[in-house]
């Protein structure tokens, strides 16, 4: 396969643990990729399936560039993609994140770096995209929702825009994703993402085509992320008090790397977080002062409610 040597190189961060089911299929999704130069680094973080023979036959075949295999932290998909994000000895001029057991449109990194090159090299850039939801069998049941709201750091506080498998990011974005990383753990690398490159002033862009296929497994198979189930699960999790967690572990994180963020994403942060303890008036009063905002109506009135019960 004809690797142009002129195009920008895409440091493929790869998680993996005992995918052996779906693996092949991923991977053919990154050689059928329209961009020339990718280098896959995967982090397996302890199969005990096939993961890691089918693994290196791959790294044995690669036509596109590098293919390493990296052994894993082993301690939760978090920290694995944490591990790949402050590998010193990763390099490139773009990087995306991967799943195992995806499918992605062969065009996805072309896209990205279409409108990741439009940007100043030394501003962090993100792209994102939607997703077309499938079954573990490979059944299209819907698309994950269509965001229409500017992302921005202020609708990253109380909400994740994109799916990581969906994202790619320059440079500059990964060299302050991992400074911050080696200072502060995450819940998830890809709402991790949002809130590091939107609070220091990056570009973040959305894109409502779906450059993914993403595969629910058993047991996590609701339909279309858009769905009523859905939204039911989304609010259960609110009323356990699961976002409240998330926000506590994201606000700690971003108290760590103040001096990565915008005065004015300091501000925002300031504002949200006396928005969570207190009063009831006056959380409510903070909360419309921070300008937070989730992306639908629906969104909205969750987090609303998620301030009067105390659950954010």
């Amino acid at each position: 396969m004809n690797t142009d040597e002129t195009s920008p190189k895409v440091a493929v961060l790869m998680a993996t643990l005992n995918g052996a089911v779906h693996l092949d299929e991923q991977l053919d999704s990154l050689l059928a990729q329209t961009h020339p130069l990718v280098d896959v680094f995967v982090s397996d973080d302890g199969s005990t399936d096939a993961t890691r023979d089918i693994l290196e036959g791959w790294a044995s075949r690669w036509p596109k560039g590098r293919f390493v295999l990296i052994r894993g932290p082993q301690k939760g998909f978090a920290e694995n993609f944490r591990s790949l994000i402050v590998n010193g000895a990763i390099d490139a001029d773009y990087f995306a994140f991967c799943d195992q057991d995806d499918i992605w449109e062969p065009g996805k990194l072309t896209e990205a770096i279409a409108i990741l090159r439009d940007r100043e090299p030394s501003v962090p850039a993100l792209f994102g995209s939607r997703t077309l939801t499938m079954t573990e069998d490979g059944r299209a049941v819907g698309y994950s929702p269509l965001f229409a709201k500017e992302p921005s750091f202020r609708n990253a506080l109380v909400q994740s825009l994109a799916g990581g498998n969906t994202m790619v990011f320059n440079r500059r974005a990964r060299q302050i994703l991992a400074r911050a990383s080696e200072r502060s753990s995450f819940v998830s690398h890809d709402w991790w993402a949002y809130l590091l490159v939107s609070g220091a002033g990056g570009h973040v862009h959305y894109t409502p085509k779906p450059l993914v296929r993403y595969r629910q497994h058993s047991g996590n198979q609701v339909g279309a992320n858009t769905s009523l189930g859905a939204r039911v699960s989304r609010f259960g999790r609110l009323l356990k008090g699961q976002f409240w967690r998330w926000s506590s572990e994201n606000i700690a994180g971003l108290e760590r790397n103040t001096d990565l963020l915008t005065e004015d994403a300091r501000q925002a942060l300031d504002l949200f977080r006396r928005a969570r303890k207190g009063r009831l008036p006056a959380r409510l009063l903070y909360l419309r002062d921070s300008g937070v905002y989730r992306q639908t109506a629906w969104g909205s009135f969750g987090l609303y409610l998620a301030i009067v019960i105390g659950r954010i």
